[in-house]
């Protein structure tokens, strides 16, 4: 897969509100997807199951099973891509932007 068609799945899975709940929620440790749903009361599992998918299509969520259960892991690393692709040079540009009229200002 393209680096562009990888950071379309993942513009796509940060696009929805319950898709980033799901990732706060496995932020601080993996979770299992009985756990996610019991966090998420006013959908059904299978509502959960479809977001977790998008999430995994993504990069987003690794599952793995242990016995019955599927453990739902973060991988934020597609998220630092995104960062560094796009929010980061951004970033510096805006700061020395910033730094220039500070500079005007106080001249």
């Amino acid at each position: 897969m393209s680096s562009q068609a990888a950071d379309e799945h993942v513009f796509k899975a940060l696009a929805h509100s319950r898709r980033r709940e799901l990732l706060d929620q496995l932020k601080h440790a993996p979770q299992t997807t009985g756990m996610l749903c019991e966090a998420f009361p006013d959908i059904d599992r299978c509502t959960v199951m479809l977001h977790l998918k998008v999430l995994e299509e993504a990069g987003l969520v690794v599952a793995k099973r242990q016995g019955r259960e599927r453990w739902n892991h973060l991988n934020a690393l597609p998220i630092k891509h995104i960062h560094d692709r796009w929010i980061s040079q951004y970033a510096g540009h805006a700061l020395s932007i910033i730094d220039r009229l500070k500079s005007d200002l106080e001249g």
